[in-house]
């Protein structure tokens, strides 16, 4: 559950009613946490305190947004929680894989905590496996999205105008007319299970989710920040809306530094 950051001052945790929770899946790719990255890094969102969970594997790192070497060796761990007051935006990033069996008690922890916490609604950044699309999903955008029944009651009119295209329910039986159609997210991870248990509790969550592969997936984490910045106008939409998002200094370190000069 929330833990806030303790700052010296003893103060109480942060109120959080009426924002926007955005998180990622971690999926194919990790496109939704490279795609927070930049959400963090460019609007210089303010750590205010951790997630602990016993669901996720435990790892600690040095500041991913260090922007001088005075904060450079502040810790970070596997998930934290950043908030912007003056955008009404509470971002939770997650930094490391779940462990095996534990996508429904944290599942259950998270959407206990946005009851909670009042916020108005959850956005969570995916991605799904390309190779295992249908037919139908081929054509057009790479992009898609989610929306549960309270929450397309708010906003499914303003989709539309964006002309966004909704996840598609595939045949439950491949290659079998008249089957029942379901909603899968290969390569998703806790998209799918999240997405369902919102809809029975009655949890505003919107998925916004790009199908992508393995590999360099720097440019499918801009693809999809700049879908979320469609609807939630986080930065100033321009011709090249791309090179407004600051890229965290972390990222030199995504393929491991290069060889040593002293092997040459």
């Amino acid at each position: 559950m929330f833990v806030p950051c303790d700052r010296g001052g003893g103060s109480a945790a942060p109120d959080f009613k009426g924002f926007t929770l955005l998180m990622p899946a971690v999926s194919v790719g990790n496109v939704g946490q490279l795609a927070i990255d930049l959400v963090i890094s460019t609007l210089d969102m303010t750590k205010v305190g951790y997630f602990y969970t016993d669901c996720l594997v435990p790892m600690v790192g040095n500041n991913p947004y260090a922007t001088a070497e005075e904060n450079s060796t502040e810790l970070s761990i596997n998930a934290e929680v950043y908030s912007l007051p003056s955008k009404k935006l509470v971002v939770l990033q997650i930094r490391s894989p779940f462990i095996k069996n534990k996508y429904r008690p944290f599942c259950e922890t998270l959407l206990s905590w946005v009851k909670s916490i009042k916020c108005a609604r959850v956005v969570l950044l995916s991605s799904s496996h390309a190779y295992q699309r249908d037919d139908e999903q081929l054509l057009g955008t790479p992009l898609r999205y989610l929306l549960t029944p309270d929450l397309e009651k708010a906003v499914g009119g303003h989709m539309k105008e964006l002309n966004w295209k909704e996840m598609e329910r595939v045949a439950a039986y491949p290659g079998i007319s008249g089957t029942d159609k379901i909603l899968h997210i290969p390569g998703g991870g806790i998209t799918k299970l999240l997405f369902t248990e919102s809809c029975s509790e009655g949890i505003q969550l919107a998925v916004l989710l790009k199908f992508c592969s393995e590999g360099d997936n720097i440019p499918d984490a801009f693809v999809l920040v700049n879908y979320l910045n469609e609807w939630l106008q986080l930065i100033k939409s321009e011709v090249n809306p791309s090179s407004q998002w600051k890229i965290p200094s972390s990222w030199r370190l995504l393929f491991g530094n290069g060889l040593p000069p002293a092997l040459f």
